[in-house]
């Protein structure tokens, strides 16, 4: 069993006791996809798979999970609410490299500095983050383009010893699902119609940026060439631009 797949299983199997759960659609393609990379004695077959479920408040739960040996293990695990929901996004990036581990978790608010949305969705989990930072050290610096799209409760780390990613980051990864599915449960609909225009805008913003500047990109590429991962990117990964091009306004 690889580095995440247990993280993989326990979300799935946990929204599916949460949430009433249902297929989202994963284009062609995208379910399953491998190469070979190295050489000789290190030669190592790289696989790629998606999930993706949607909910009634959630438009888009997905997973994308790398498998390329011991060096190489990366689980992105993000959901995306319906746009009449000013719920944040729940993000997961959970990367081992060849040198070390790189974690990053939080609810991604849609208004990062509205003071009445932090004290909804960041206030409440503050405790959880001060909880796991004392066996999660700061993981450094970040790109300085990046901060507005973090909260406050922003777990980024970056452990040396594996052992901690499968107990602490396990630890902290289920928190921050069974918190974010105590706000799902909580979430009522938006109709005032400023309101939902601005949150649309907010995750518009989100994903374009998300998309442009995927850290995964060059990976991807490398594996399996620059046609299949930016339509990962644009038509499964961060698709809502896409959708909404299809779709009528709400």
């Amino acid at each position: 069993m690889t580095l995440y797949q247990p993280f993989l299983d326990y979300a799935i199997a946990y929204l599916r006791s949460r949430l009433e759960l249902s297929p989202y659609p994963i284009p062609d393609g995208f379910e399953y996809k491998s190469a070979i990379t190295g050489k000789g004695k290190n030669q190592e077959e790289v696989i790629t798979t998606s999930y993706a479920f949607q909910s009634p408040k959630i438009r888009q739960i997905r997973a994308a999970h790398v498998q390329g040996g011991q060096s190489l293990q990366v689980l992105n695990f993000v959901i995306f609410p319906h746009l009449n929901y000013d719920l944040p996004f729940f993000g997961a990036d959970l990367v081992t490299l060849p040198g070390g581990h790189l974690i990053a978790l939080d609810m991604q608010p849609l208004f990062r500095d509205d003071l009445v949305y932090q004290a909804k969705y960041t206030e409440p989990i503050l405790p959880i983050f001060h909880a796991h930072q004392q066996h999660l050290t700061w993981g450094g610096d970040f790109p300085e383009e990046a901060r507005p799209f973090f909260s406050p409760a922003f777990l980024w780390t970056r452990p040396q010893e594996t052992a901690v990613v499968e107990t602490h980051v396990f630890a902290a990864f289920k928190d921050y699902l069974k918190a974010y599915l105590d706000f799902v449960d909580k979430a009522e609909s938006v109709i005032n119609a400023p309101a939902l225009t601005a949150i649309e805008q907010a995750q518009l913003r989100y994903l374009r940026y998300r998309s442009e500047k995927d850290p995964a990109r060059g990976m991807f590429r490398r594996f399996y060439g620059e046609e299949w991962t930016e339509e990962y990117i644009h038509g499964f990964l961060f698709d809502l631009e896409r959708k909404r091009q299809y779709s009528s306004p709400i």
